[in-house]
């Protein structure tokens, strides 16, 4: 087993940071040739996903998750906690805070337009995000 933090700094809502790059590395220092990567994000209002890194598609995204979660509906939390991440909290747990790739011959095996990506959904934004990176296998 090998294991690597990965650290990302957001500076708002909606920003939608592509981690894989970082996983590949990881994969690669790791010297699995057959196994799993299970990406977990330690954070209640961030969420891990694959997409495909395109502009018009990660708008798509962020269009289905205001509709899903709006901005303007109140929220039991925001009136206990008075923070407003109220919908926040909703997407990151409708998107999920974790994912599960595999490793084929030493390397990730996302498709081709596939990217790993970790959406930053806290309208209290300017955070530091931690994501445990977990490989697993031979």
């Amino acid at each position: 087993m090998f294991r690597k933090i990965i650290h990302v700094s957001t500076k708002r809502e909606g920003e939608i940071h592509n981690l894989t790059p970082e996983v590949i590395a990881a994969v690669h220092e790791s010297a699995i040739r057959e196994g799993l990567v299970h990406l977990f994000v330690q954070h209640s209002t961030a969420a891990l996903t694959t997409i495909e890194y395109e502009p018009g598609v990660l708008a798509d995204l962020a269009r289905a998750l205001s509709v899903l979660a709006p901005d303007d509906t109140d929220y039991a939390h925001n009136m206990k906690w008075g923070d407003g991440n109220g919908r926040s909290h909703v997407k990151a747990a409708l998107v999920g805070p974790s994912l599960v790739v595999p490793v084929a011959g030493g390397n990730l095996c996302c498709g081709t337009w596939q990217q790993i990506v970790l959406l930053e959904l806290d309208v209290n934004a300017g955070r530091e995000r931690t994501v445990v990176c977990t490989i697993t296998g031979e």
